[in-house]
């Protein structure tokens, strides 16, 4: 054998081997996300589709036993989670639009070369920082009937305004909420829509600019297209966002009053762990899972590249 085909052979051997090292310290990097995704998602989840057909109780000497399809017959036809869900459908509709309609008027602000554009993308971006359950507390303040906000309409109206016990009144406790969370979340969306908008070419403005677009046409014809990577993203985080709302209203109202603002997630932990319904609250969980996935999907669909 000749000294270059051994010289070949032993290049082989050493490109082999680094390439074995390199897969062992790829997987050893991998194995404890894997790990923590088993616990934490993979084995819960698992754990919740089976409970979701047994009597489970968090804390109980009876033995568990299968119950078939019986706590998806009570879900179905309990007025609590139909009115939670109704709840929910309505803090999406109109949380989704304004929400994103809302980051990205902000984005496009922030986005122009102006001194202070830094200040109020800090300014904006804070409440994001910041605990929701801090969030939560401040503005169960805010909502008093002796709160900020009470103050301000009256002041602002010269006296005409009746104080509203935001929180405690079943007409408005729902729209304070969501005025609330789209206040709270709205600095993170604008933060991403901006992302989408610094990585549009500043070519294509000037292109249009040459054939007469500007402003309105501008953002029509080469703003929004652009962004349709960045939408889609958006759309689908609020939205899951949105169908998941639990801390405010652990936090502000606990569902109340009568309901009227309970969501599925908070009857879910409710059932599960006050009431220690686990096969109940496992059934919710599975529903609302399934939801989420049909939803999702159906967006997927209507946004998908044509």
């Amino acid at each position: 054998m000749s000294s270059s085909t051994t010289g070949i052979t032993k290049q082989r051997g050493s490109t082999s081997f680094d390439g074995r090292s390199q897969n062992r310290v790829g997987w050893a990097m991998l194995t404890p996300a894997v790990l923590l995704l088993l616990v934490f998602i993979v084995i819960p989840v698992v754990l919740a589709f089976g409970l979701a057909f047994t009597d489970a109780q968090l804390i109980s000497t009876k033995a568990m036993s299968f119950t078939g399809l019986s706590n998806f017959q009570r879900l179905f036809s309990d007025p609590t989670f139909w009115r939670a869900l109704l709840n929910v459908i309505v803090f999406s509709l109109v949380v989704v639009p304004l929400q994103a309609g809302l980051g990205l008027f902000l984005a496009i602000l922030i986005n122009k070369k102006v001194r202070s554009s830094v200040f109020f993308r800090t300014v904006y971006f804070l409440p994001v920082v910041t605990s929701m359950v801090v969030v939560s507390l401040l503005w169960m303040f805010i909502y008093q009937n002796n709160g900020m906000l009470n103050v301000l309409l009256e002041k602002v109206t010269f006296g005409h305004w009746t104080p509203v016990d935001w929180l405690n009144d079943s007409r408005v406790a729902l729209a304070a909420i969501i005025v609330m969370s789209i206040w709270q979340a709205v600095g993170q969306h604008m933060l991403i829509w901006l992302s989408g908008l610094q990585t549009i070419p500043g070519e294509l403005y000037e292109a249009a600019a040459l054939d007469g677009a500007t402003g309105w046409k501008s953002f029509a014809h080469v703003t929004w297209p652009c962004l349709r990577s960045t939408r889609n993203m958006i759309l689908i985080t609020i939205t899951i966002a949105a169908m998941g709302l639990f801390t405010q209203i652990s936090v502000m109202t606990q569902g109340g009053p009568r309901d009227s603002t309970t969501t599925v997630v908070f009857e879910a932990v409710r059932s599960g762990f006050q009431q220690q319904e686990m096969g109940y609250a496992s059934a919710i969980t599975l529903v609302f899972f399934i939801l989420i996935l049909v939803i999702t999907g159906i967006q997927r669909y209507l946004t998908r590249e044509k």
